[in-house]
């Protein structure tokens, strides 16, 4: 059956500022769509800069009809990056309405704590139940590494959260931007993470990553903004469900993690690349666990669209 599609109020703009990511470069060009940090304050190069790590957050703003609405999207992966670089680029995070948690790994929430301290008293936090699990990798070799554990539900209210768990869409900022909750598998290339394990009822099973969730915005009259953690459910299965959902298909920017990083996944790489090249896309910024040999495919294959990301970096649209 098919579902009813969700209406999603179109954006005026969209702008993504990348809180911390695994890559920086303060020597980057900019544009009108991408612009980025200054290399000097008021004439002077400082001795500090913006902090890179193995680890994403985006501060995502959706402007309409004179409204701003602000949310951001996990929290990378130590305390340190993103509230170090929030101060050095001035933003603050007083007006954001929410936070929502792409999937349950540790370079998704390192910073949830400190980030809470700045968007003020019982800020939402979005995220699936299974975010809440153990999780590990298991190797062909059979060894096991298991991964930082997750805040309980009473840490995270312990924090100032308001824990909002959901599997099904949901819409956050007067309906401008559509959390998809659980993402369709209809890919035959998109495979998950191999190795990758949940633990449920005492025991390790293989993880589906029921938990991955991305964001979508409808761009008015260009298209929508599809804007993924990890994309562990895949980044095209994300695309098409944000298509499914808002019965819209044009699709004019995709941003975030794909996860298309090491031997394992890398046979998902050009599929993946042939999918996106039919979507006649604004803008392509790779992240994250996208992996050098991929966002080397995609500059090569989509250089009209292709933003390179870095820390601090701002994409407009």
């Amino acid at each position: 059956m098919k579902k009813e599609t969700v209406w999603l109020r179109p954006a005026d703009s969209v702008e993504v500022i990348t809180l911390v990511d695994n890559f920086s470069d303060v020597l980057l060009p900019g544009n009108e769509t991408i612009i980025r940090p200054p290399l000097a304050k008021e004439g002077v190069i400082p001795k500090n800069t913006v902090l890179a790590e193995h680890g994403l957050s985006l501060l995502v703003k959706v402007r309409v009809e004179g409204e701003t609405h602000a949310i951001v999207l996990d929290a990378g992966y130590t305390n340190v990056a993103v509230p170090y670089n929030l101060e050095y680029l001035g933003l603050t995070l007083k007006d954001v309405e929410a936070i929502v948690l792409s999937h349950g790994h540790m370079d998704h929430i390192g910073a949830l704590k400190e980030i809470l301290n700045l968007t003020g008293a019982e800020t939402s936090v979005i995220l699936h139940p299974d975010a809440f699990l153990p999780r590990a990798i298991q190797f062909p070799s059979d060894d096991r590494l298991t991964f930082p554990s997750f805040p309980s539900r009473d840490e995270l209210k312990s924090w100032g959260a308001d824990v909002m768990e959901n599997k099904s869409p949901l819409l956050l900022g007067r309906d401008t931007i559509l959390v998809t909750g659980e993402i369709p598998r209809i890919t035959a290339f998109e495979k998950g993470l191999p190795g990758a394990q949940i633990k449920q009822k005492g025991a390790f099973h293989s993880d589906t990553f029921r938990d991955d969730q991305s964001l979508v915005i409808n761009l008015h009259n260009k298209g929508l903004v599809v804007i993924s953690g990890c994309a562990h459910s895949g980044i095209i299965n994300a695309i098409a469900y944000a298509r499914e959902l808002t019965g819209q298909q044009d699709v004019c920017a995709v941003i975030g993690g794909f996860h298309l990083s090491g031997a394992v996944m890398e046979p998902s790489i050009e599929p993946t690349i042939e999918e996106m090249k039919k979507l006649s896309l604004q803008v392509i910024s790779p992240m994250h666990c996208t992996g050098f040999k991929a966002i080397s495919r995609f500059a090569e294959e989509l250089p009209d669209a292709f933003v390179l990301s870095s820390v601090g970096s701002r994409i407009v649209l």
